[in-house]
């Protein structure tokens, strides 16, 4: 971008402004190796660790490595695509809503910009896709959405089966996994990132996201709402996958969605690729029966998915306060 200064819009509140002392030293989240799927073990780690961390990193997941890389390589192309061009896909000129392409979250009630452009894929159908789809990265796109089909629904089998629910019907389905939302997530090199952030502290809304960053890092997590925070480390051929605000809920809090936020960089630009799992709009989110099958209450009341996302989008990122939209407020 060439400045030599940040601008003022994005300068941060002091409050939510990063700082390194914040890091721990020598934590990492859990890395889980997926090649024995069928093991108790890896079963009993990817539950385990939803419940202590909700954020873990897997490997050998089954994704092929060549079709991570050429996500990278299209999300590289659609960024350095002149800026006229890629604004045809912005809120003003995209043909459909399920294409967006944005800078920060949501900049008309946030009080500083993140420093972030975005593009934002949704899912519905392959004519729609075929259609209105950026042709530089469209293919790519669908390519990892496809490979990853596997993952998602195996991860969501042993989930279930760890909350006693023991198989997703054709009712729970929606409710779990209805749609795939793709983001194309660039963070510019920046000239005063002590000033500002990439993604300000959030938890996903979603069932769970799977993510793939690329080898510079700055994703940042906090763990058991303390106020420190746990350096995401990129290790080649991972994806990280993280508990959502969605399945937090279904899990009546069992399984943790967790506050995450990603830095700035002063000396090299940053892409990363996050696949959202979401439930169906139409989705009723509450805690499963099984979960409550022994006598334990509920601590969050029936919400309408599509409501708990529009509560979630018509504000700015704030931390794990949008779970606060479905608890019981006497609990």
């Amino acid at each position: 971008m060439g400045l030599k200064s940040l601008p003022k819009q994005f300068h941060q509140p002091l409050e939510e402004r990063f700082s390194e002392k914040k890091i721990l030293d020598q934590v990492s989240i859990p890395l889980i190796d997926m090649s024995k799927w069928e093991s108790p073990e890896v079963a009993k780690s990817i539950c385990d660790t939803a419940e202590n961390w909700g954020f873990f990193q897997i490997v050998n997941h089954g994704v092929p490595l060549e079709v991570l890389e050429r996500v990278k390589e299209a999300t590289h192309r659609f960024f350095a695509l002149p800026a006229e061009e890629k604004r045809n896909y912005s809120k003003e000129n995209s043909p459909i809503n399920n294409v967006r392409y944005g800078s920060s979250f949501v900049p008309h009630v946030e009080r500083a910009l993140e420093w972030k452009d975005f593009l934002s894929l949704f899912c519905v159908s392959e004519e729609e896709t075929s259609a209105f789809w950026p042709p530089v990265c469209k293919d790519e796109m669908l390519e990892y959405m496809r490979s990853s089909e596997v993952l998602i629904k195996r991860l969501m089998d042993v989930l279930v089966k760890g909350l006693n629910v023991k198989r997703i019907d054709e009712i729970r389905e929606p409710m779990l996994l209805g749609s795939r939302r793709v983001n194309l997530n660039y963070y510019p090199m920046c000239p005063n990132p002590e000033l500002t952030v990439g993604v300000g502290r959030h938890s996903d809304i979603s069932t769970f996201t799977i993510l793939l960053q690329d080898d510079i890092g700055e994703l940042h997590v906090r763990k058991d709402n303390g106020t420190d925070w746990i350096h995401v480390a990129p290790i080649s051929g991972s994806l990280i996958i993280n508990i959502g605000d969605a399945l937090q809920i279904m899990s009546n809090g069992r399984y943790k969605s967790i506050e995450h936020c990603v830095i700035a960089n002063g000396s090299q630009n940053r892409i990363s690729v996050p696949l959202f799992v979401n439930p169906k709009p139409e989705a009723i989110l509450c805690p499963f029966p099984e979960v409550l099958a022994n006598g334990e209450k509920p601590l969050y009341k029936p919400v309408l998915c599509a409501d708990y996302s529009r509560h979630f989008y018509t504000k700015a990122h704030d931390g794990k306060k949008t779970i606060d939209f479905a608890k019981i407020s006497d609990i």
